[in-house]
């Protein structure tokens, strides 16, 4: 197809739902993508943390190939070998003994976290969930509900009722909302979506606190930050807390569309069966792929070289800090999931990447936000963030 056939299709039969650049990719390998004119990009942002191993990774590739050919579907009233192998992989890592529910995206994950919550709390009529400000758990009713941004809100309402929204990082506020009705608490241990707001260690320690006390499910949102983004399996690690409550998906697949639930033993047994279900969830295919993905960050010691190389990536970006004191503000972030915060808006640094063959998002409206497959490969990481300097350079020194 030629691109305007491209452009014409998406206008005519594809609902105006997003702001989408002026490109159409056709390939992609590793942190590299090629569009429909052959020119080649460094990925910094792959499928919003979806791609954690790049596109299209050999064992990924390999195990879905596999897969296809021998079972893609089946329905959850019977088992598959896969499903019990991916439950098992994310199990282990925990910590803890636990049950999982496997669906097929975040908000799905975070739909079935609130519907547990609140079957668990039924007991002792516990309906109320808290939430914080800028947090972001998904755009299906019950997620938009908790997440913490008017913004993604507007024009949805009424959302759920018995949600309580307080302010990130402040334990006193969630002492506040605190009541006899409180069920549940959801936090981003980093809110992406919302700035790359990373959650202070004292403040998750005391929240695990409240929780013990007020018989209140603590629930951890790590769509974005779990399979090793942040340098451990989990967010949750680096706190030494642990969750009642877990969600998972983007890089859960290396991506394929896959996401998980995960509970304590104790709070799993507030589903029975026929209280929740997904058609496709868990399915052979997408299963297949996550066990690759667990396995591949394994073989290949991904975590630690994310650790050792966040370091070296977080003292770059202070280096621009310190080089424009004026317009970087901060700079925050874990692992290879980075927020740095302007002075100005950044959607025109963005387009400029685009064009010079750099992939990175931009959030918040002033927050560029860098999130690298785990895998990427020294050379191109060094490249892509060099022009992105080049780039930060010249809009610094010739604002237009």
């Amino acid at each position: 197809m030629k691109k305007r056939d491209v452009f014409d299709f998406y206008g005519h039969y594809i609902m105006n739902t997003y702001t989408r650049s002026p490109v159409i990719f056709v390939k992609g390998k590793g942190s590299r993508l090629w569009d429909i004119d052959n020119k080649e990009y460094i990925d910094l942002f792959p499928g919003w943390g979806v791609s954690v191993l790049g596109h299209c990774p050999p064992a990924v590739v390999n195990a879905i190939r596999y897969q296809a050919s021998r079972l893609i579907h089946l329905p959850n009233n019977f088992h598959h070998i896969s499903q019990a192998k991916l439950a098992k992989e994310i199990v282990m890592r925990l910590g803890f003994p636990a049950k999982v529910f496997f669906c097929n995206s975040g908000a799905e994950a975070v739909e079935a976290a609130l519907k547990l919550a609140k079957a668990w709390g039924q007991r002792k009529g516990k309906t109320e969930i808290i939430t914080t400000e800028n947090s972001f758990h998904g755009r299906t009713t019950g997620a938009l509900s908790l997440t913490g941004q008017d913004i993604y809100q507007r024009g949805f309402h009424p959302l759920l009722p018995n949600v309580k929204r307080v302010k990130f990082n402040d334990i006193s506020a969630i002492k506040e909302a605190i009541s006899p009705e409180t069920a549940a608490i959801i936090l981003e241990l980093i809110q992406g979506e919302g700035g790359v707001n990373v959650a202070e260690k004292k403040y998750v320690e005391a929240l695990r606190k409240l929780c013990d006390e007020n018989e209140i499910l603590l629930i951890f949102d790590e769509v974005q930050t779990g399979i090793g983004r942040t340098g451990r399996w989990y967010c949750f690690q680096h706190y030494g807390v642990e969750p009642d409550i877990m969600t998972l998906a983007k890089g859960l697949g290396g991506g394929v569309p896959i996401g998980a639930m995960v509970a304590k033993d104790e709070i799993a047994k507030a589903f029975k069966p026929g209280m929740h279900a997904s058609t496709f969830g868990g399915g052979p295919l997408v299963c297949k792929a996550g066990i690759a993905v667990f396995r591949t960050i394994q073989r290949q010691h991904l975590l630690s070289k994310v650790q050792k190389t966040s370091e070296e990536l977080r003292n770059r970006f202070l280096g621009w800090k310190k080089r424009w004191p004026e317009k970087v503000r901060d700079v925050r972030g874990k692992g290879y999931m980075f927020g740095i915060e302007l002075s100005c808006p950044c959607r025109k640094i963005v387009e400029t990447a685009l064009s010079r063959g750099i992939l990175v998002n931009c959030t918040h409206s002033n927050v560029l936000r860098i999130m690298p497959a785990l895998n990427i490969k020294p050379k191109y990481l060094n490249k892509g963030l060099s022009i992105l300097e080049e780039i930060l350079e010249d809009e610094f020194s010739n604002p237009k």
